[in-house]
């Protein structure tokens, strides 16, 4: 990997200069949780979350093509995306970027547990440090919503691309859905956290400590989320970037209503008190709740529902 060391612990010199900077701030606060992105996330690289990086990729490119030989990563966190399409067999070689370096030093440590060799660079992925040409896949998880001018970026992987190869950005916020998940977190939120003040549930609170964040990267997390979209606007973006065969799907409507607040209530409590039972249960929920918004699917607009993905090939 080359590029930058993490830097997990910015000083107040640095939090103050990120708020007029973007980038700095996209760094500080992935740096900084970098280390416990997977545990916030429950990310693993096991059935559950391989059939999930599946089955988004399937959702809005279909199966055609696969494994695609070298695949790219951009905004790739710790690896979660490409590792779980690796073991799914969709990629044979995976590259993944990332502008915090602490994020692809973890996404290298998690692919050698794999007992993958992935190559890694900490990067911006409106300025990608490789050649035209190169890559037969371009992909992203949760990644465009925080790039300040996403159309470029969008020039930059159609530029990395193969004729004839695809990009497939997945997990994306809705601007209606991003509104509805928000206000039903801070619900969440506040009424664990006062709850778990009075008496018989005390027990359930988490040190006050730890509600507080201590880390000053922490205070970034308002500034680091810089976008929504809107399904037919995300389309045209990639077609003037210079996509074609570009088309958008989306999920998650009643899921993300029950989701979002229970990761919400997960991180309000301390997690010894939230079981294997707790976690199937809330799995099973999702997963019957995703079942039935594919479902109705067909009646119901995109720009509902609160994740957005998007695909297209270069000419």
């Amino acid at each position: 990997m080359s590029g930058s060391a993490p830097n997990p612990h910015a000083t107040a010199d640095q939090v103050e200069a990120a708020w007029e900077d973007t980038k700095l701030a996209q760094v500080l606060y992935h740096d900084w949780e970098a280390q416990t992105y997977d545990e916030k996330w429950s990310i693993s690289f096991d059935e559950r979350c391989i059939d999930y990086a599946r089955d988004r990729f399937v959702a809005v490119a279909g199966e055609a093509g696969w494994p695609y030989g070298r695949s790219l990563e951009i905004g790739a966190g710790t690896g979660f995306f490409t590792l779980n399409l690796m073991l799914a067999g969709v990629i044979e070689k995976g590259t993944v970027t990332d502008i915090s370096p602490g994020m692809v030093e973890v996404a290298q440590r998690n692919a050698e547990g794999l007992g993958f060799a992935l190559e890694g660079e900490a990067a911006d992925a409106e300025s990608l440090p490789y050649d035209d040409d190169s890559f037969d896949l371009v992909i992203g998880h949760a990644v465009i919503h925080h790039i300040p001018d996403v159309e470029k970026a969008f020039r930059e992987m159609l530029r990395v691309l193969r004729p004839g190869g695809r990009i497939v950005i997945c997990g994306e916020p809705t601007r209606r859905g991003d509104f509805v998940a928000r206000r039903l977190s801070r619900l969440t939120w506040w009424a664990t956290t006062n709850a778990t003040r009075l008496g018989p549930l005390r027990g359930w609170s988490r040190p006050a400590e730890e509600l507080d964040e201590s880390s000053r990267a922490a205070a970034l997390e308002a500034v680091v989320d810089l976008h929504t979209f809107e399904p037919s606007a995300l389309e045209r973006t990639v077609l003037r970037a210079g996509g074609v065969n570009v088309r958008t799907a989306t999920e998650e409507l009643t899921a993300s209503w029950f989701g979002w607040p229970v990761r919400t209530f997960e991180a309000a409590v301390p997690e010894d008190r939230l079981g294997a039972g707790w976690r199937m249960f809330a799995y099973k929920t999702w997963l019957r709740l995703s079942a039935l918004d594919k479902a109705v699917s067909p009646v119901v607009p995109k720009g509902l529902y609160y994740n957005v993905s998007v695909t297209a090939t270069k000419p």
